[in-house]
């Protein structure tokens, strides 16, 4: 299996490496390892849903 590092995912994703490392810590990204310091998230594996809710969203809903 291929791995791409935290930054690699996160310039794929679109989003920090903060974000990625995020989502590694919460287990929201299947197939994830921690080896060490450094997480080896799945090439192929797919962008979690962001569950954080806008403003806007938030206004359109009502």
């Amino acid at each position: 299996m291929e791995y791409l590092t935290v930054k690699e995912t996160a310039e794929k994703w679109g989003v920090s490496g903060r974000r990625v490392s995020l989502l590694c810590n919460e287990g929201r990204i299947e197939g994830a390892e921690k080896k060490g310091l450094m997480w080896l998230i799945p090439k192929d594996a797919e962008k979690p849903i962001d569950m954080r809710c806008s403003k806007k969203q938030m206004d359109r809903e009502k």
